[in-house]
């Protein structure tokens, strides 16, 4: 299943990239050949598979694989040397870093935001609020001023580190109720969401679009100007890590993520650029 996975994420998104490249940020890839193989946060796939696209764009001779699993996942798999790179949307801990002989590599700043439904009327909440819902204290959404419904609750699992900073963020390391939905990755998220008039989640703010509605938090509303400013807390920085210093195409991938180009695609995909 990953393996097709990767084959999607590859390929099926090659002519849709609105970015161009700067002069000289691709030489880099020139007479390269090769696969390189990457997994893990689910937050960072937008800006991976634009970058794949214009590499193998402009060297057909090399294959660039990409397949989520979450942060845990990334960090694992790259660790066990069984991809190249690992996403996470958190820091590898100090055990993981010298079990694994991990280096990290961090190039962008993310929110993550609560979201409804558009047609729920409920899109502002206090972190007390946020707690006693995700508790199951509050269940039914007219105590809110909403609908006469009960609260459909999404979570994501633990090796999610987009679910990792929600918790301690958002909820303050509240406890979290077991009868939640658990789905896969942020755009599982953004589609129950969607489709789900009575439910709340959260996902990375470069995930927000017109699909699912943000809820303000403490009056701080989860865009990329707060992020950005840091008056929205709720944030992480989005890291690729890889098994030592990063070499061969691992090294040249990250410094491409690190150039004006991947920069400019951090940007699009609505994170904050780290240069």
């Amino acid at each position: 299943m990953t393996k097709i996975c990767c084959i999607v994420f590859s390929t099926l998104f090659l002519f849709t990239c609105a970015i161009s490249a700067h002069a000289g940020d691709l030489d880099s890839f020139k007479g390269q050949k090769g696969t390189l193989k990457i997994a893990g946060g689910t937050a960072h796939i937008p800006v991976m598979k634009e970058a794949a696209k214009l590499i193998m764009q402009a060297n057909p001779d090399l294959r660039i694989t990409i397949a989520g699993g979450g942060s845990g996942v990334g960090i694992k798999q790259v660790g066990e040397g069984l991809i190249d790179i690992g996403n996470a949307g958190r820091k590898a801990t100090d055990k993981e870093v010298s079990t694994y002989g991990l280096t990290m590599y961090k190039w962008a700043v993310d929110g993550v935001g609560v979201v409804v439904n558009p047609k729920n009327t409920v899109t502002k909440l206090t972190t007390a609020q946020l707690q006693d819902i995700f508790s199951g204290k509050i269940s039914n959404w007219k105590e809110l001023g909403g609908a006469d419904r009960a609260i459909n609750l999404y979570d994501r699992d633990a090796a999610s580190g987009t679910r990792s900073v929600f918790w301690k963020k958002g909820l303050q390391k509240a406890n979290v109720s077991t009868t939640a939905n658990i789905v896969a990755s942020n755009g599982a998220m953004k589609t129950a969401i969607a489709g789900d008039p009575y439910g709340i989640g959260f996902v990375s703010v470069g995930h927000i679009d017109a699909s699912i509605a943000p809820v303000t938090l403490d009056g701080i509303a989860p865009s990329l100007e707060n992020v950005k400013s840091g008056a929205f807390k709720v944030s992480r920085g989005l890291y690729s890590l890889t098994k030592g210093e990063a070499q061969g195409l691992a090294k040249l991938f990250i410094d491409f993520i690190f150039s004006p180009t991947g920069q400019d695609l951090v940007k699009a995909k609505g994170f904050v650029a780290v240069q």
